[in-house]
């Protein structure tokens, strides 16, 4: 049945029209810088399109112009390693999903499932650690990945956030609550463990909500700059946003590189798009649900 256009829909339709044009405005800048030449920019600051539309940022990023040529387009004629920074992230990103999540599993399926001494108040502490600003735990992993001689490599950026996080127990042991017991315990009449209805129940029944704590810790895992940044200083372990910050810092002697930047960071920024694309559903419902942006 179709609905019909009263002022009150057509002031909450334009609203939104308005928000999603000032979401989307940022990307449309970055495409626009992106796609310009940096050494026209700062003559045409306004200009909505493209300024002399060249593709020479992006080749600059991806090291396929000479010195003389990217310092010619107002680049800094430094070499970047755009690929070796992509294998980076991705080695991060992955190995710190696939462990966050499967121990936050384990971890959901004790606080749900299993009945033991305390259990609820330990559970308790974990909540209580939702409330901690992660700025405060910086100092302290920091200090205990120096010590351990970790610094300036994958361990030390994945570590800290690889075996589990509050919030990941808590959006798992939510829907493993919801499971029914009656399953679990004919599964017990039919002489299965704990681990085998773990990994045989109560694992392919939680494939959807897994998933999408899965794609959540991809997304914060692969954005994450501040904590990389700190242990990771060296190439060989650099990720793409501190490798930006990198970038950022070879400034030319015209200026900063704004079109080999915001070509660095929509390079950069690929991956999550269509990441979003394939998963675009399954990623809204886990916003709606989990009350995170």
């Amino acid at each position: 049945m179709r609905r019909e256009l009263n002022p009150g829909r057509v002031v909450a339709w334009a609203c939104l029209i308005v928000l999603m044009l000032l979401t989307l405005f940022p990307f449309y800048w970055m495409l626009r810088t992106a796609f310009s030449d940096n050494t026209q920019l700062p003559g045409h600051p306004s200009s909505l399109l493209p300024v002399e539309s060249t593709l020479g940022a992006f080749k600059r990023v991806l090291g396929l112009s000479s010195v003389a040529e990217a310092q010619a387009q107002g680049g800094s004629g430094a070499a970047v390693n755009f690929w070796l920074y992509l294998r980076n992230s991705l080695i991060v990103s992955t190995v710190t999903t696939v462990c966050q999540v499967f121990f936050s599993a384990l971890a959901a399926y004790a606080f749900a499932r299993l009945r033991w001494p305390g259990r609820d108040k330990v559970f308790a502490l974990f909540l209580a650690a939702l409330m901690v600003p992660p700025i405060f735990t910086l100092l302290p992993n920091f200090a205990l990945i120096k010590n351990l001689g970790l610094l300036n490599s994958f361990a030390g950026i994945i570590l800290p956030t690889a075996l589990m996080t509050p919030f990941a127990i808590f959006f798992l042991r939510q829907f493993f609550l919801g499971i029914n017991r009656e399953l679990e315990e004919a599964a017990m009449i039919d002489g299965a463990g704990h681990g085998r209805i773990f990994f045989g129940l109560i694992i392919p029944m939680s494939a959807a909500p897994i998933t999408t704590l899965a794609i959540l810790t991809y997304i914060n895992s692969w954005n994450d700059y501040f904590w990389p940044l700190l242990v990771g200083q060296q190439e060989k372990v650099r990720v793409l946003t501190v490798a930006l910050g990198v970038f950022r810092s070879q400034t030319p002697q015209g200026g900063p590189d704004w079109a080999g930047l915001m070509a660095a960071t929509l390079i950069a920024a690929l991956p999550m798009i269509l990441l979003f694309v394939v998963f675009a559903r399954r990623i809204t419902n886990s916003i709606g649900f989990s009350g995170i942006k």
